[in-house]
C-alpha cells in the first residue's frame, strides 16, 4: 500500500476530511430481536440482576473484573446505584426477551472519547443463562451497531490477558488483536497485562453482515443449534485488518 507523505517526504496518517467527532451515546434503550438493553436501573434491575449472578456460586465470573462478587443484594445494590449515575462507564442491563422479560447481564461503554473517534466495551458481566447464547451475541451487536452508527471510527474491547474465554470472545465478535500492554493495571491486589483489541468503521459493513447472517431465524436448527459459527463469518474479516494495519 502506498503510504500518503506530507512536504517533508515523512509518512502521515490519512486526512479526515468528512469526518467530525461524534456525539456522546445516550442513555437510552437498544431493541433487538432476542433482546433488549435498557440503561441500568437500580430500581428496575437489582433484584433480578443479583438472583442470575447467584447461579455462579463458585464466583468465577468476577474473577477478571475490578469488583464482585458481592455477598449480599444490599452490597450488589450500593454497587448498582454508583454505576448507574456515571456518563462513562455507561452502564446497560441486558434483557432477555422469552415468556418473561428478565435482566440477565450487564455491560458498559468506557473510555469514551468523541474527540478521538475511539470507544471501548466492557465491565461485561454476563450470568449463567446469558452465557453461550444468541442473545449474548446480539447485545454485543446491538452496542458495536450502536457506535459505528454515531460515527465512532474505532471500538475497542481489552481484558486481563489471562482472560482466556474474553479473548476468544473478542476475536468471534470480529474484534482484531493489537497486541500486550504489560503491567497495565492493578486490580484486586494482582498485576495485570492487558491484551487489546478493536474494530473500526471501515470493518463495520462486513461485520454487520456477519452478525446479521448469525443472528438470523434461519441459521438455527429446530433444537436452537447454529448451522454457522459467527467465528467463521467474522475470521476472514479480522485476518485482513490484521493483514493491513496502514489504510488510506
Amino acid at each position: 500500500m502506498t503510504l500518503k507523505r506530507n512536504q517533508h517526504g515523512q509518512p502521515v496518517g490519512c486526512d479526515l476530511v468528512d469526518w467530525s467527532p461524534p456525539p456522546q451515546p445516550l442513555r437510552e434503550p437498544m431493541e433487538g430481536r432476542t433482546c433488549r438493553l435498557e440503561p441500568l436501573n437500580p430500581d428496575a434491575h437489582a433484584a433480578a440482576l443479583y438472583e442470575v449472578t447467584r447461579l455462579d456460586k463458585a464466583g468465577r465470573n468476577w474473577t477478571y473484573l475490578p469488583y464482585g462478587p458481592f455477598e449480599t443484594l444490599s452490597a450488589y445494590e450500593k454497587w448498582l446505584e454508583a454505576s448507574a449515575q456515571t456518563k462513562d462507564p455507561l452502564f446497560f442491563a441486558i434483557l432477555r426477551k422469552s415468556d418473561v422479560v428478565e435482566a440477565v447481564g450487564v455491560a458498559s461503554y468506557l473510555r469514551i472519547a468523541p474527540e478521538m473517534g475511539s470507544i471501548e466495551v466492557g465491565h461485561i458481566h454476563y450470568s449463567e443463562r446469558l452465557k453461550k447464547s444468541p442473545v449474548a451475541t446480539e447485545a454485543m451487536y446491538l452496542m458495536m451497531k450502536h457506535i459505528f452508527e454515531l460515527g465512532y471510527r474505532r471500538y475497542e474491547w481489552k481484558c486481563d490477558s489471562l482472560n482466556g474465554p474474553s479473548r476468544v470472545a473478542a476475536q468471534r465478535l470480529g474484534f482484531t488483536y493489537e497486541g500486550i500492554f504489560r503491567q497495565a493495571m492493578v486490580y484486586k491486589g494482582r498485576s495485570r497485562d492487558t491484551a487489546w483489541y478493536a474494530a473500526i468503521d471501515t470493518e463495520w459493513p462486513a461485520l454487520q453482515r456477519a452478525f446479521s447472517a448469525w443472528l438470523a431465524p434461519e441459521n438455527f436448527d429446530k433444537a436452537g443449534t447454529q448451522q454457522s459459527r459467527l467465528s467463521e463469518l467474522t475470521r476472514p474479516i479480522t485476518q485482513a485488518a490484521a493483514d493491513n494495519a496502514v489504510r488510506c
